[in-house]
């Protein structure tokens, strides 16, 4: 009767010691003098991070669109603040600039309250112009305490559509 035996294999690599100090900081990484080690027994593993969690949904899954998950908005003619609760936020929709004189301008601003960033704009300067067919945007956001997403449409211009939470401030996701 053979038996066979599980064999182990010293591993010596810079790359493996390298993903070990980023993923397991708070383990001090990899030690002087310590080796891996690998086996040619098999071992199942069983992945239960979504589970652990509090996740059944696959990540694709949990930023679908549904009736209670979406926020819509429309801008026209105002400065308008969109999201003002932290965390991880989708924003699409649609600019529409229209016909008429002067300029049409939409910008979607992060503040602080203090400063304050342009992060998308659509803008047309011109004395007299015809309406411009809707522009689409689709963007992702991190909105920090204090932080809050406007909108800010002149009168011949709009910016329509919604928000969707994707995850809340430690990444954690939310399910539609």
């Amino acid at each position: 009767m053979e038996v066979n035996l599980a064999q182990e294999f010293t591993i010596k690599s810079n790359a493996i010691e390298d993903k070990i100090n980023q993923l397991l900081p708070s383990q001090g990484g990899f030690q002087p003098g310590v080796d891996f080690s690998a086996s040619t027994m098999v071992i199942p593993v069983v992945d239960l991070t979504e589970t652990a969690q509090g996740s059944v949904l696959r990540q694709d899954l949990q930023t679908s669109l549904s009736l209670t998950s979406v926020t819509e908005f429309s801008v026209f003619n105002t400065t308008s603040t969109i999201i003002n609760t932290t965390g991880y936020y989708r924003v699409f929709g649609q600019f529409n600039l229209n016909a008429g004189s002067g300029s049409r301008q939409v910008e979607f601003k992060l503040t602080d309250g203090t400063t304050t960033k342009v992060i998308l704009d659509n803008i047309q300067r011109a004395a007299s112009f015809g309406a411009i067919p809707s522009l689409i945007f689709d963007f992702n956001i991190l909105l920090q305490a204090g932080e809050s997403l406007t909108c800010e449409a002149s009168s011949n211009a709009s910016a329509n559509g919604v928000t969707r939470q994707i995850a809340d401030l430690q990444g954690n996701l939310i399910n539609p």
